[in-house]
């Protein structure tokens, strides 16, 4: 009985190169992706130079919960990124005096945030009403650094569409591996 013939060492190695590149490809596309924390925006929850691991597939399954961390496409410049804190979900009504933030008319309690500032959400741009509600299929994201983030005051609301994931792992430093963001909480699976 003849037995197939051995490839050749070069074409062995060509075939599991390309093998891996498209599983790698497939992975980071559908399931999970590292990212850099370039800014200050979300001290002291996530410092400059951390790196994090986001789980692009979550969406399929559970909508975004408030208090997760997400990363997703700047609405003002679609080639950049941004991690920030999701405050409001669909239908919520949201308000920010003097830098509390009001979701459905109650003052929230934000632990994460250890540097307030005295920010008073204005009618105008990029909202027409304050208070205003969330839409469906949008969020209004925060750092948690308020006096030092360019987020959902400034710029508005954050598609569905543009969400990436949330942060689940932070991987590097090795001296801040683990959960970031829940403290002693999970993320819930629902609002």
């Amino acid at each position: 009985m003849a037995g197939a013939a051995a490839k050749p060492w070069w074409r062995e190695t060509i075939e599991t190169i390309v093998w891996a590149f498209v599983l790698a490809m497939i992975i980071r596309t559908f399931i999970v992706q590292a990212f850099w924390i370039p800014s200050g925006s979300m001290i002291p929850t996530l410092e400059v130079g951390d790196r994090v691991l986001v789980a692009k597939f979550w969406n399929w399954f559970f909508p975004p919960s408030r208090g997760a961390l997400y990363v997703f496409r700047y609405p003002v410049d679609r080639d950049r990124d941004f991690v920030k804190r999701v405050i409001a979900v669909p239908g919520d009504i949201v308000d920010i005096r003097d830098g509390v933030v009001y979701i459905n008319n109650e003052p929230t309690d934000e632990p994460y945030v250890k540097y307030h500032d005295h920010f008073t959400l204005q009618a105008g741009r990029p909202y027409k009403e304050v208070p205003f509600t969330v839409p469906e299929g949008h969020y209004f994201m925060l750092g948690d650094n308020r006096p030092n983030s360019q987020d959902g005051r400034f710029w508005g609301l954050v598609s569905t569409a543009d969400l990436h994931g949330p942060v689940f792992f932070r991987y590097w430093p090795l001296t801040r591996i683990g959960i970031p963001g829940w403290g002693s909480e999970a993320p819930e699976a629902s609002r």
